[in-house]
Order: C-alpha cells, then structure tokens, then sequence
C-alpha cells in the first residue's frame, strides 16, 4: 500500500463543492463578527436614552467588546493548536451567539458591559479558529484567493448591520437597540448549527498522531468534490520540536507581522471610527449614516476583489504592499477639504484600499507558521489588531489637537511605516505547502 503525501492529497481532492460549503459557513458567522463590531455605533444613542447615560458614556460597550475579542483571539487560537480546530470552532461562536443574543436583554448598563465583554470572547475567538482552518482545507495554488474571498465577508455584515439599522430605526422601536443586538445574533446562531457538520482539519491530525482520521476526511473531500477517494495512507510529517512564536526562525517575522497588524488597525479604525465622528460634529452627519455604509460596504468587494486576484498573481508581499501605499495615498485625498462630495469619494476610496489591504493581510498571516502554531500565530495577531483599535482615539486626539490634515498625514505615516515593515518581512509564501 502506497502512501501519499498531505500536498497531494489534498490537491487531488480538489477545490469545490466542500470548500463553498466551508466557506459559506465560516462567512456567515465573519459576517455577524462584522455587525457586532460596527453596531457599537448604531446602538449607542439609544443605550444612552435607556440607561440615562451621554453617548461617550453608552460607546464603552464598543471597548468592552473589543477588550473581550483581544482575550479571545489571544486565548482560543492557543487552545485550537492544543485540543484542535473543531472544537474551539463550536465553542467560539456559541459564546459569539449567546452572549450576543443575551445583550439585547440586558438589565442595566453594568449587565449590558458584562455580556458584551463575553460576545467580544466569541467574536475575537473565531479570527484564529476560521482562518487556520480554512488555510489547511486549501491546496496551495488556491488557497490565497479563497482566504481573501472570505474576509471579503465582512463587507456582507457591514451592508446588513446598516440596513438593520435602517429598517429599526424606521419602525420606531422603544430601544432599537435592543432588536438590533437580536438581529446582529441571529448569523451566528445559525452558524453555530452549521458547524457541528465541519470536520477536524486534517492537517491538524496528521500532525496530531492520527492518520487515518485525515485520510477519512480527505476521501470524503473528495466525494463532495465529485473526485475519486483514492487515499490510502498517508505519508507521516516529519517530526518538528514545538515551535514558539518569539523564538527560533519565527522571532523575526513574528514581531514584524504583529507590528503590521497593529498599524493597519490603528489606521483603520482611526479613519473609519473615529474621524467620521469628527465630520459629523462639523456638519457631514451623512458619513455616520446607514446608506453611506452601505455605499461604504459595496466600495470595499472591489478591493477584495483585486487582492484576491493579486494574492496568487503577484504574490502575498506585493499585493500588501501595494495595498498599504495605496491606502497611504488615500489617506491624503480624506484630508483636501470639508466638502461633502470630496469626502465621500475619499472614504470610498480608503474603503476599498484599506479592505484590500486586510484581503492581503489575512491570506499571508496563517501561512507564515506551521501546524502546531498556526492558531497561535493568528489568535496574537488578532489580539494585536483589537490592541489597535483601542488605542486609535488615543492616537487621535493629541494629532487632532493640531490639525485634521496632520490626523490624517499620522496615519498615512504609519501605513507607509507598515509597507516598510511587510517588504523587511521577506517571505513569499505563494504556492508554498502549508507544514
């Protein structure tokens, strides 16, 4: 009995009909992450009204949910290298589905900041968990191309959570809010069903010791795939010591990769949080608007669209780069003035660079650490992109002091700082096999 190689098998399996279905479940649930993550600004005026605090006041449900997606992401991509991909996936989006669910009951504002601490677990939880997987579902040639394909989600829940938002607010409820913490769970309790059907990764049981485990799941791959199930058995991974994050050949590129992370954060939600408050308090309301998000959304498919082709055109380090240097160049157009045509043509434009730049990001991540790390690697970085997102007002404020031009001339700084850092980096990981 011939043993076959994991590459092979997995490329002979071929990319179809199980990895759409894969998909779909993975980016229902990265959709309602999307709408969690951006109601924080739909919900927080009626949170106010309800509980008799200031909006500033309401928005710290927004930093308990990012506190909570940092220790998510930090902690189950650790536990999904440990006890496997499969049973962290459930666990993730049942705390996403029912603490998610739960916020729209919530007694009092103290209530109300617990559960949206332990929707934020859930939902940071999912980032290492999803991408890992998805990752060692994927043969090489494909695999960029369909990791970005996911992230593209995102832009799903950012249109929907903005037409809830809508549809609420035009029905005249007491505490929208409420309905729209019910509406942002509903994905993720359907996602939650969905992944009982999700096999273990079988790279992960190769690596794990269990073979013919992988082999099952690799047949069955292929049967869904309308390919012959010719597995036998699998050729053993060689053994490896247990690898570290800060140590070894990963020290380098985990530093890099993290820094990266966390200034395309900080820029992110520093362009699309935080300055489209100021805009609003100038006059330009229209940028806090749900059919502006929506336009907003649709400007980031393009964007995906492009890195998902770059990704396996180019490569994962060109279409990055390009894409940050992109963004940075945007981020001078945002600052030409306050006219409202100049500023809706310049978010649409950072939406599409900046989402781009997330595709590009997303696809090179997972593939710069082996198996036994993966999860890890992805749950730091997702902790180093909430670290970002909290620490962007902070950013802000002393640079807005000075100046909006010079607000957005730091970011397009720290964008410019990131391309630096991801052409340092120095590994091409395009068409490589995942170990």
């Amino acid at each position: 009995m011939s043993a076959t190689s994991f590459d092979t098998a997995l490329s002979a399996a071929g990319t179809g009909r199980f990895q759409k279905r894969l998909i779909a479940v993975f980016g229902l649930v990265w959709a309602a992450d999307a709408m969690q993550v951006l109601a924080i600004g739909f919900t927080a005026p009626s949170i106010a009204a309800s509980f008799g605090l200031t909006v500033p006041q309401a928005i710290q449900t927004g930093t308990a949910l990012f506190l909570g997606m940092l220790v998510g992401a930090f902690v189950f991509g650790r536990l999904a290298d440990r006890f496997g991909r499969r049973p962290i996936l459930v666990a993730t989006v049942l705390l996403d589905a029912v603490f998610g669910l739960a916020s729209a009951f919530a007694p009092d504002f103290a209530w109300l900041l617990a559960l949206r601490f332990l929707t934020g677990l859930g939902v940071g939880g999912t980032l290492p968990v999803d991408y890992a997987m998805m990752a060692e579902f994927l043969p090489a040639e494909r695999r960029g191309r369909w990791l970005v394909f996911l992230e593209g989600f995102w832009a799903v829940g950012t249109a929907m959570v903005a037409l809830f938002s809508l549809a609420v607010t035009s029905y005249g409820a007491a505490e929208p809010w409420r309905i729209l913490f019910v509406l942002t769970a509903l994905p993720a309790l359907v996602g939650l069903v969905l992944r009982f059907f999700i096999p273990e990764s079988p790279l992960f049981l190769l690596r794990a010791g269990r073979a013919k485990e992988a082999v099952e799941i690799l047949n069955r791959i292929a049967t869904v795939n309308g390919r012959a199930a010719g597995v036998e058995r699998l050729e053993p991974l060689p053994p490896t010591e247990k690898p570290r994050l800060f140590a070894g050949p990963y020290r380098r590129r985990t530093i890099l990769i993290l820094l990266v992370w966390l200034l395309v954060s900080v820029s992110y939600y520093g362009v699309f949080v935080w300055l489209p408050g100021q805009h609003a308090a100038a006059g330009l309301s229209f940028v806090r608007g749900q059919l502006f998000l929506v336009l907003v959304a649709l400007a980031q498919i393009p964007g995906y669209a492009l890195a998902a082709y770059g990704v396996e055109r180019w490569g994962r380090l060109p279409t990055l780069i390009g894409f940050l240097l992109l963004s940075a160049v945007g981020c001078f157009a945002y600052a030409l003035g306050t006219d409202p045509v100049l500023v809706a043509l310049a978010m649409l434009a950072m939406s599409f660079a900046l989402l781009g730049t997330w595709g590009a990001l997303y696809a090179l991540t997972p593939e710069l650490y082996p198996t036994r790390l993966r999860g890890t690697g992805m749950g730091t970085a997702g902790a180093a992109a909430r670290v970002g997102g909290l620490i962007a007002p902070s950013v802000l404020a002393p640079v807005m002091a000075v100046s909006f031009p010079a607000a957005l001339g730091a970011f397009s700084g720290l964008l410019v700082l990131a391309a630096i850092l991801t052409a340092m980096l120095g590994i091409e990981t395009r068409n490589r096999p995942l170990d």
